[in-house]
Formats: C-alpha cells, sequence, structure tokens
C-alpha cells in the first residue's frame, strides 16, 4: 500500500489549518493486526510537539473522551484497524459519517460512530479515521509484516505533516 497520491493528498488535504490535534490509537493488543492504531501511537511518541495529544486508546476509545475534550483539538484522528475487504495493509480515510458502510463487527465496547458523533458534538473538531485492512486478528501479539510496513509509514507521513 502506498500512501503517496490521493491518500497522502487526503490526509495532507484534511490537516489543513490543523492547530491542535488529537491522534488516538485504537486496538486490541493481543489480536495481532487489530493493534495497528495503537501502535502507531506509540512510534509517535516523543516524536510531536506539544500541540498534539497522542492517546493510547485500545479498545476502549470512550474512557478517553475528557482527556480529548480538555484538549480543545481543532482535529482528532481515530487510527483503527477495519475489516473493509482490502488488501492487507491498505489504509483508507473515512470521515465519521461513512461509517456505516463498513460492517458493524468491532472490538470496541461503544460503536466507534457514536464515540464520533459525540466528540464531534461536544469538541466541535474536524474527526477522521484513518482505518488500515488487518491480514491477521486472530489472538496473539505482533503485527503482520504488511501491517507493519504500513503502519511504519503511517508514522512516517504524520512526523512530516503533524503541527
Amino acid at each position: 500500500m502506498s500512501l503517496e497520491g490521493s491518500f497522502e493528498k487526503k490526509l495532507r488535504d484534511w490537516f489543513s489549518g490543523a492547530e491542535r490535534v488529537v491522534v488516538a490509537g485504537i486496538g486490541n493488543p493481543i489480536r495481532m493486526d487489530d493493534f495497528v492504531g495503537v501502535k502507531v501511537v506509540r512510534d509517535l511518541q516523543g516524536k510531536v510537539s506539544e500541540k498534539v495529544l497522542l492517546v493510547e486508546c485500545e479498545t476502549v476509545p470512550e474512557s478517553f473522551l475528557q482527556q480529548i475534550v480538555d484538549f480543545k483539538p481543532s482535529h482528532v484522528l481515530l487510527i483503527d484497524a477495519a475489516v473493509m475487504g482490502l488488501e492487507p495493509g491498505d489504509c483508507r480515510l473515512v470521515k465519521p459519517e461513512h461509517l456505516r458502510v463498513f460492517p458493524a463487527i468491532s472490538t470496541h465496547m461503544l460503536p466507534l460512530r457514536v464515540f464520533c458523533d459525540y466528540l464531534a458534538k461536544t469538541v466541535g473538531a474536524e474527526i477522521a479515521l484513518l482505518l488500515i485492512e488487518p491480514k491477521n486478528t486472530d489472538f496473539g501479539e505482533g503485527l503482520s509484516r504488511e501491517v507493519k510496513a504500513t503502519a511504519e509509514r503511517i508514522v512516517k507521513f504524520l512526523l512530516s505533516i503533524l503541527p
């Protein structure tokens, strides 16, 4: 999966005008590729400015609502694995209102659409999801080769565009 071209442009355009950004990684640490969102956030730790709040949500993003609200972000990017019928490691930038086109199967306690709707009403920030196609979500640890490579490219790309 290449981050060049339309994907890069979409993310760069979405971040246009960002002043304070939350990057929230979502995923289950014992479900292999499902952990990719948290892995990206961990790899960003210590490398971003004070204008960026990194949150390791794991499977309960709703537990971090107040922390996100208190930060007063202009943009909130949620990173998560999602079965979309793509090649492993492929990713899409999705607006919350388009979540209904994806299957309702989730490892999260609160559906992400509900979480995003609440966040949008409370904070008034731009919200998007960076969804990554997993190869394997069986019980276990470690990312597949394809998803690990995508995570590394996402980290490098985010470091180049975050405020």
